[in-house]
Parts: C-alpha cells; structure tokens; sequence
C-alpha cells in the first residue's frame, strides 16, 4: 500500500467527520470533542485548523485515497503531534508510515504525542517512529466520560 501526505483540502473534511463518527474508534482516541456528531462544531473547528499557520496538518492518502489526517499544533510549551486513520484502514502500516512522512516536515523537537494508555495500536506507531514513554498522565476522556490514564511520549 502507498501512503502519502499532501496539504488538507475542504473536500477531505466530510471524509475526517465521518471518520470521527465510528464509536470503537472514539473510544479509542478517547480524548475527542464532547459532541464528535456536532457538525457545526466539526466545521468551526477545522475552519480555525485551516486558517492557522501555527498548525501543521495534512491529509494522509493511502493508494490516492483518504485515509485520514496527521498534525502538529502548540499546545501550553510542548509540540505535540496527532493523528486519525480512518478504521477502515486500521491495521495496514499506515498511521506509522504516515507518522514517519510528517516527521520529515516536522522539525520542531522535542515534539510530544499522547495516547489513552489502552490505546496499544498508538502508542505503538509512536514507538516504531521514536518516541519514547516519558510519562503517565490522567484526564477526562469525552468519549468514555470519566478520566482515563494517558500516556505521553515524546521525539527528541
């Protein structure tokens, strides 16, 4: 399978909504905006992510298609990095190899990820691209609504 970035187009955004609306995969991120089925908010939301400069964020392609997205954004003092493949890609090697694309865009370290610590697929692709474990945090989870273990890790 070929995966490939290129810059987020409007037309990837109804692909990016759709992906958020699978539960197994909310779960999983845990961490996900209270209403993920808020249209409105979804639109809001990306409307800012695509005017800003201070976020780096692409499409991930895999064989032309949308897969899914990958970004880097400021968060407090840290760089951090984050992703969604779609579920129907799951499993194929692409978070990672995606992952391993941005990283050559994305110079800025150390540079941080975050994954619910049940979250093994993430904290996986993490490792396979460098990042190592630095912490344990807690935090209040949407899609699980209660605080959850996290875990952070980070490129140095």
């Amino acid at each position: 399978m070929s995966v490939a970035l290129r810059l987020v187009l409007e037309s990837d955004l109804p692909i990016f909504f759709e992906h958020m609306q699978h539960p197994p995969a909310l779960h999983m991120a845990a961490f996900v905006p209270k209403d993920p089925s808020d249209q409105a908010a979804f639109d809001a939301h990306w409307a800012k992510l695509l005017g800003s400069d201070a976020v780096l964020k692409r499409t991930v392609l895999a064989d032309g298609r949308v897969a899914g997205s990958i970004m880097s954004f400021d968060m407090e003092a840290d760089r951090e990095i984050t992703y969604w493949i779609g579920h129907e890609h799951w499993g194929n090697g692409i978070a990672t190899e995606a992952l391993q694309l941005f990283l050559e865009i994305e110079h800025i370290r150390p540079l941080s990820g975050r994954a619910a610590k049940d979250n093994i697929g993430s904290i996986r692709v993490m490792e396979r691209c460098g990042f190592i474990h630095v912490r344990d945090e807690r935090g209040f989870a949407n899609a699980r609504a209660e605080e959850i273990d996290e875990v952070v890790m980070t490129l140095a």
